[in-house]
């Protein structure tokens, strides 16, 4: 008896032979040399290569951050080179959730203003019960009436996560999100984010450079060269260890 074939995957976000130049002539610097990658909905997947990879590259053209040289970029169905301004200003909005390595809060509110600062630019209120059950995924609700200066490097980034999941977008995207961080409140950090995704089905992807990070995820594509090179589901410690050593090494002999 035949198995039935395997449901189809949704795509939460996909590049097709993507390409980002820097420079001309002499000068130019192929950061993406043709990238084609699905990224699939309820996944946590890291991005991960030497340095000089195009891995923040990928993301920031992903995330509507940066504008391709050529190739497409899908959220969804949605091909943002067909988006106007204002349309790409508001499907980054209400779609994309972001957590950058140095927090990005804003020094005059508190945390919880700017947990809500998304949905306030919008001119949305939270859903009470959801903004609750984030604040207590995080672990922030003493810490609500507190501005960033009064918080830990931890605190924040919990706070920026929060931010990123309250308007529940399709995709969050996570640049070295725990690089400012010391290794209990990274451990924080990406406890939340993989709860996120767990829990409620949360898709996140996440460049990082950190194999114990990695790990935390259900996926790790390796660029090299701004090219996608491999790679690895399940991953642990040791496994994507081994994969960034020769990885490292190729680029040394190159």
């Amino acid at each position: 008896m035949t198995s039935p074939p395997a449901p189809a995957r949704t795509i939460a976000a996909r590049t097709t032979d993507l390409t980002k130049i820097y420079g001309k002539d002499d000068a130019e610097v192929r950061a993406l040399a043709g990238v084609s990658v699905d990224i699939h909905d309820g996944e946590f997947t890291a991005v991960m290569g030497p340095s000089g990879s195009g891995k923040s590259t990928l993301m920031h053209c992903m995330a509507a951050l940066d504008t391709p040289s050529s190739g497409t970029v899908h959220i969804g169905d949605v091909e943002l080179s067909t988006l106007k301004d204002k349309a790409l200003t508001e499907l980054r909005r209400d779609q994309v959730g972001f957590v950058f390595q140095s927090f990005n809060l804003v020094p005059t509110l508190t945390a919880e203003e700017n947990i809500a600062l998304p949905l306030s630019i919008a001119g949305r209120k939270p859903d009470a019960a959801w903004f609750d059950t984030v604040i207590d995924t995080v672990g922030l609700r003493d810490r609500l009436g507190h501005r960033p200066h009064e918080m830990s490097g931890g605190q924040q980034q919990r706070v920026a996560c929060a931010r990123a999941l309250v308007s529940r977008p399709s995709i969050i995207f996570a640049d070295e999100p725990t690089g400012n961080l010391d290794s209990v409140a990274s451990a924080e950090v990406l406890s939340f984010l993989r709860r996120s995704v767990s829990e409620f089905g949360q898709t996140v992807v996440m460049v990082t450079h950190d194999p114990i990070a990695a790990s935390y995820t259900d996926r790790v594509i390796f660029l090299a060269d701004g090219l996608v090179v491999d790679q690895m589901r399940s991953p642990s410690v040791d496994s994507v260890l081994e994969h960034m050593t020769a990885l490292q090494a190729r680029a040394m002999e190159a």
